[in-house]
């Protein structure tokens, strides 16, 4: 059991030579995630203090190599769907119920949405696509209103598609803190809201520990708000996930909440808004 657990909490953004495209057994994707990284430079728009992404190693590479990133793209589905995958040392351990490839994610060092190719390579991904296996985009909702970034989620849509936003506070205050932008919460939420008008939607809720505290009582009331402002404006979320600190975190003031926080949280959702939620744990657990 303890290799299996090791397995699932493996989420390294790097799989052999590759330098846009890995592997990883999610458990909340519940099976394996493809992972395409749009932002080997390891540039963002947001600087979360949970960040797990290591800037301070030099990027390998600055810009993004479409040609080669769908080489190792049909790699990656060729392993998966062999199985050879889980010949490798790293996947040995993945139990039977999670050896199936669940989505293709574009997920990795930053904002995905920020990249340039960012439509190009939605439409060759889903171009790439089998037995209906999702395209999922892991994104922070911050250029949903720009033209190209909406024709790529009509492509998601057509190709099923889901989006996995972040929302990790309630307040304008607390996402400042975490996320340290200059991009303002309203946009955020508008995007959001206009992305849920459109397709039920999947919010990825980040909660932690900021110098040894976490969100107070007011902050988890004005999250679930914030859900409900979502939803009375026309928006539909298929499932929030609250999640906490897993991995090696951006700032050393940074912990994971306790487990049963985390379902604290979790179940505050269901009272107050009445969604599907979901909890998920830190390292360990």
């Amino acid at each position: 059991m303890a290799r299996i657990a090791l397995v699932q909490r493996d989420h390294r953004r790097t799989f052999e030579d590759n330098l846009y495209v890995y592997s990883v057994v999610s458990r909340r994707s519940k099976g394996v995630s493809i992972g395409v990284n749009l932002n080997p430079d390891k540039v963002c728009n947001f600087d979360c203090v949970y960040c797990q992404v290591d800037r301070k190693t030099p990027a390998i590479v600055q810009d993004v190599d479409v040609p080669l990133l769908l080489d190792e793209l049909k790699e990656m589905l060729a392993l998966v769907r062999s199985g050879e995958l889980f010949q490798v040392e790293r996947f040995r351990g993945t139990p039977a119920s999670l050896q199936r490839l669940n989505d293709i994610a574009f997920s990795g060092d930053g904002e995905p949405t920020t990249c340039p190719q960012f439509l190009e390579v939605v439409e060759a991904a889903a171009r790439l696509r089998e037995n209906q296996e999702k395209l999922v985009l892991i994104t922070n909702a911050t250029r949903f209103h720009t033209p190209k970034v909406r024709q790529a989620l009509r492509v998601l849509d057509d190709h099923n598609g889901e989006i996995w936003a972040k929302l990790d506070a309630g307040t304008e205050t607390y996402y400042r803190e975490i996320e340290r932008t200059t991009i303002p919460f309203r946009r955020v939420l508008d995007n959001i809201t206009e992305a849920a008008k459109r397709r039920p939607i999947v919010i990825q809720a980040m909660f932690l520990k900021l110098r040894g505290q976490g969100p107070n009582q007011e902050e988890r009331e004005a999250f679930c708000q914030r859900l409900n402002e979502i939803v009375a404006a026309g928006g539909s979320i298929k499932l929030v996930q609250v999640y906490t600190v897993a991995r090696v975190p951006a700032e050393d003031y940074v912990a994971p909440l306790e487990d049963q926080d985390v379902d604290a949280i979790a179940e505050l959702v269901r009272e107050r808004t009445g969604l599907v939620a979901e909890s998920y744990y830190g390292p360990g657990s």
